[in-house]
């Protein structure tokens, strides 16, 4: 069952979801070669607390830690560790914080010092997919018209779309309905309404949409072993329309990158 979320509780959703967003940005700032995930991962943990909120993902289903930090062919689900980042490496962060009953969820896939063409431009095709889904969050669609948008902007590119891990709505819970797939036909899947807020994220492959899990139970990789990006942003559809909760501004600011991507699905500008 969807749950609608009235105005005063989306703006307690945007709260979380900026907590997010703000540590992202702190972790742009200090991930790069020679830096471990989990070193980033600790002050990720202080960083959320910090703001008033709690680690979303740290014990979620058994989770161990702050972050979910997968680099390379990792897909998701990546469990921080002691190994150094290196320069060429690309790795999705997703992170989670709780606050005044809701959370926020999205999540960015960082280059490490010199990274190969072809794979920033998986990065890039990945996140305008991210976009190009977004766009068709609106009120009387249908879920996998979204997810037809991004498969075919993705496919269209010669990447593999994942199948086996999704998007999903998001609130008082983690993970609520419905789940949005990265993939489908149009008109098909439960109706969008207003209220509703969901995370979208792609998660798309160089090669083979097919994937593996490994034995630790979390850490999920390509099946050939190529890279893999992944985005994510909340949203929800307020007017009818979507409206993004989240922002890679503070990412952005950090990295010294100038978008006007997300302006569109903002009523009010941002002010970080």
């Amino acid at each position: 069952m969807i749950i609608q979320k009235t105005r005063e509780e989306i703006e307690l959703m945007r709260e979380s979801a900026l907590i997010v967003s703000k540590t992202l940005g702190m972790i742009a700032s200090e991930i790069k070669e020679g830096v471990t995930t989990l070193y980033l991962d600790k002050r990720a943990e202080e960083f959320i607390r910090d703001h008033g909120a709690v680690p979303s993902f740290l014990g979620l289903y058994g989770f161990p830690n702050s972050l979910c930090m997968s680099p390379n062919s990792q897909v998701v689900h990546g469990i921080p560790n002691n190994k150094p980042l290196e320069s060429g490496d690309v790795i999705s962060v997703d992170c989670g914080a709780y606050k005044n009953g809701f959370h926020g969820d999205h999540a960015y896939s960082f280059e490490i010092g010199e990274v190969a063409e072809d794979v920033k431009k998986l990065l890039r095709v990945t996140k305008e997919s991210l976009y190009v889904g977004i766009r068709q969050l609106r009120a009387g669609n249908r879920v996998e018209d979204v997810g037809n948008a991004i498969q075919k902007y993705t496919e269209g590119h010669g990447y593999g779309v994942v199948r086996e891990l999704v998007g999903h709505g998001v609130g008082q819970k983690m993970h609520e309905d419905p789940e949005m797939p990265n993939y489908g036909k149009r008109g098909r899947g439960k109706l969008l309404i207003e209220g509703m807020v969901v995370a979208i994220e792609p998660m798309i492959n160089m090669g083979t949409k097919n994937i593996k899990q490994h034995k630790d139970g979390w850490t999920i990789t390509t099946a050939d072993g190529k890279p893999s990006a992944h985005f994510e942003h909340d949203v929800a559809i307020i007017d009818g329309k979507p409206e993004i909760l989240s922002t890679f501004a503070y990412i952005y600011k950090e990295l010294g990158i100038v978008s006007n991507e997300e302006d569109e699905f903002r009523k009010v500008p941002l002010v970080i």
